[in-house]
C-alpha cells in the first residue's frame, strides 16, 4: 500500500468521519493556536537541566488538535523528511487516545520525543499545513502535539513490556558508526525489520549531537536515555570508546561478520574564519564549549561557576547551536552575552522559537557585523574583537542575501569569544577506507539510497549533507535502512522510507 493509499484509508475511517463532523471546519479555525507553557525566566536562567518548553496539558494538547482540519491531501506529511502520517496521529489526540497516536508517529520515527523538542518544525512539517499556505493563520502546532504524546508515552507506557524477538535467526549482522540521530534512527529500522545490529560510538556516552550539541533545557538527557532504552528492547547492542578506522577497522568488521555497515559519523571538526586571533586564550568553539557543560553534573557546575561568571561573552553565528552557546553562556551568569552574525535576524537559520527564547532570556544581537580580527592581552587571552559592518546584496544559493563587507570596522571588548560558523567531516573513517568515495569537502558520496562508492557500505546524517538538522540525518538514517534491507533481503518493508 502506497503512502498516499493508507492516508486515504485511515482518513475515511468511521470514526475519523464523526470526528470531523462533530466539529466543522468553520468552528475549527475560529480556534487560535494552543500556547506552551515556559518557565519563568528568573528561574530558566540559572538552570542547565530544568527545561524551558514545560509541554502541553492533556487538555490544551486535545484543544491544540482540535485545530487540524484532517486534510485529505495533507501536505505536512510532504514537509516531513520521516514521512510521519501527521493527521493520523493529531486526530487520534483529539479522540483521547494517546498511545495510539505516538504509535502512529513511531511507524516512522524513531524519536518523537527528540524531534517534538529540537526539529525546525515552522520550517518543515508546519510550513506546509494549510493555516500557513492558505488561511495565513498559525499553523497546527505539530512539534508539541508530537511531544506530548512521546511524553506521554514514556510515563504511561508498561514499562515491563518488552519488543517480542523473533525466533527465527537473524536476517544478518549489521554495523552502525555513530550514534547520532542519523544511526539511531537506521539502527531502529534495522533491528525491527530482523537485523543483529550493534552500533559503534567514539564517545564515552551514546547520543551523538545530541548528547554533546544540545544543552539539557533544551533536551534533556533522560529523554535521550528512554529512547536508547527502547532500542536496547529492540535488541541493538551499543558499543561505546570504539571508534572505527582506528580502534576498529572496515577489515574487522567484516571479519566479525558484518554484513552491511552504516557510516553516520556526523560532522565533528570546527570551521574556523582563518582572522588573526583565533589561537588566543578564551577564544572556543561551540563544540567543545557545550560538550564541556553539557557532561557536567549539577554539582560540578555549582562547583565551577565562581570562576566562569561575570563575563562578557560573544557567540558568532546564527544557528541553532550558536543559539545553544549563548543561552548557555547566560546560565553561566555571564556580564553580557552577544550573538555576532553577519546577516540580518531574517537570515538566520536558527529555530524561531530559540531565538525568542535567547532575546527573552537577556542575549544581545549585533547583527550585520563579521569578526575580522581579535586581541589580546600580555597573557595571550582575548580582550576585544574587531567586527566590520556588512550589508546584505543579493541572494546566494541558498536564498538568503549575500553578506557585503562595507569597510566600516568597530572594536569591542569581550572576554569570551565562542565560534559557531560550522562544521566540516573528519576524515578518520573516510581515510581507513580508501575506496569510499568523498566529495572536496570531505563529505561521503551516496546514491539514492544512501549507498556509497563501496558495495556493503551506506551512509547518511551530517557526513553526506554536511551540518542539518536531526530529522533530516534520521531520514537519511530510514532511507539507507530501507536500500540496505531490500539488498539483503529483496523486501521492503511496509512502512519504509523509499
Amino acid at each position: 500500500m502506497t503512502k498516499q493509499e493508507l492516508i486515504k484509508e485511515r482518513r475515511s475511517q468511521d470514526w475519523r468521519t464523526e470526528l470531523r463532523k462533530a466539529h466543522p471546519n468553520k468552528e475549527r479555525i475560529a480556534y487560535e493556536r494552543t500556547k506552551m507553557s515556559e518557565l519563568p525566566i528568573a528561574e530558566r536562567i540559572t538552570s542547565f537541566h530544568e527545561e524551558v518548553s514545560l509541554g502541553y496539558t492533556r487538555e490544551e494538547a486535545m484543544a491544540e488538535a482540535r485545530r487540524c482540519l484532517d486534510c485529505p491531501n495533507p501536505g505536512c506529511v510532504e514537509g516531513c523528511p520521516v514521512g510521519i502520517h501527521i493527521p493520523s496521529f493529531i486526530k487520534l489526540i483529539e479522540k483521547g487516545e494517546m498511545l495510539e497516536a505516538v504509535g502512529i508517529i513511531r511507524e516512522t520515527s524513531s524519536l518523537p520525543a527528540v524531534c517534538g523538542r529540537v526539529c525546525p518544525q515552522e520550517k518543515q512539517c508546519e510550513s506546509q499545513c494549510i493555516y500557513t499556505l492558505s488561511l495565513k493563520k498559525e499553523a497546527v502546532s505539530i512539534g508539541n502535539l508530537e511531544r506530548y504524546v512521546a511524553d506521554y508515552e514514556r510515563i504511561h507506557r508498561d514499562h515491563s513490556i518488552k519488543p517480542k524477538h523473533s525466533d527465527k535467526p537473524k536476517l544478518g549482522r549489521i554495523a552502525v558508526v555513530g550514534s547520532g540521530p542519523a544511526g539511531l534512527s537506521f539502527a531502529t529500522d534495522m533491528a525491527k525489520w530482523g537485523y543483529d545490529v550493534t552500533v559503534y560510538e567514539a564517545e564515552s556516552q551514546l547520543g551523538g549531537v545530541l548528547r554533546y550539541g544540545i544543552p539539557e533545557f533544551c533536551l534533556p538527557n533522560s529523554i535521550i536515555e528512554d529512547e536508547l532504552d527502547k532500542m536496547r528492547d529492540l535488541g541493538v547492542t551499543f558499543q561505546t570508546d570504539t571508534i572505527v578506522g582506528k580502534t576498529i577497522t572496515y577489515e574487522d568488521l567484516k571479519t566479525q561478520g558484518m554484513d552491511g555497515i552504516f557510516i553516520a559519523t556526523g560532522v565533528g571538526v570546527a570551521n574556523y574564519m582563518g582572522i588573526p586571533g583565533e589561537d588566543l586564550k578564551g577564544v572556543y568553539t561551540a563544540s567543545e564549549y557545550l560538550a564541556k557543560y553539557n557532561l557536567m553534573s549539577p554539582e560540578e557546575l555549582a562547583e565551577a561557576l565562581p570562576s566562569l561568571r561575570g563575563k562578557r561573552v560573544a557567540v558568532i553565528g546564527g544557528g541553532n547551536t550558536a543559539i545553544d552557546a549563548v543561552r548557555t553562556a547566560i546560565r553561566l551568569d555571564a556580564k553580557q552575552a552577544t550573538i555576532v552574525y553577519r546577516r540580518s535576524e531574517e537570515e538566520m537559520p536558527a529555530r524561531a522559537e530559540e531565538i525568542k527564547h535567547a532575546r527573552e532570556e537577556g542575549t544581545e544581537f549585533f547583527n550585520l557585523h563579521n569578526p575580522v580580527e581579535y586581541l589580546g592581552d600580555e597573557s595571550g587571552h582575548v580582550t576585544a574583537m574587531r567586527l566590520e559592518r556588512m550589508e546584505l546584496g543579493a541572494p546566494d544559493e541558498s536564498g538568503r542575501r549575500r553578506p557585503v563587507a562595507t569597510g566600516e570596522i568597530i572594536t569591542a571588548p569581550v572576554d569570551e569569544v565562542i565560534i559557531c560558523i560550522g562544521y566540516s567531516a573528519s576524515t578518520l573513517v573516510t581515510k581507513s577506507m580508501p575506496e569510499l568515495e568523498v566529495n572536496k569537502w570531505g563529505n561521503i558520496v551516496v546514491d539514492e539510497g544512501k549507498k556509497t562508492s563501496m558495495p556493503d557500505v551506506y551512509a547518511g546524517g551530517d557526513i553526506v549533507r554536511g551540518a542539518a538538522t536531526v530529522i533530516l540525518a534520521m531520514g537519511d538514517g530510514r532511507r539507507a535502512a530501507t536500500a540496505m534491507h531490500q539488498k539483503l533481503s529483496g523486501r521492503i518493508e511496509e512502512g519504509a522510507l523509499v
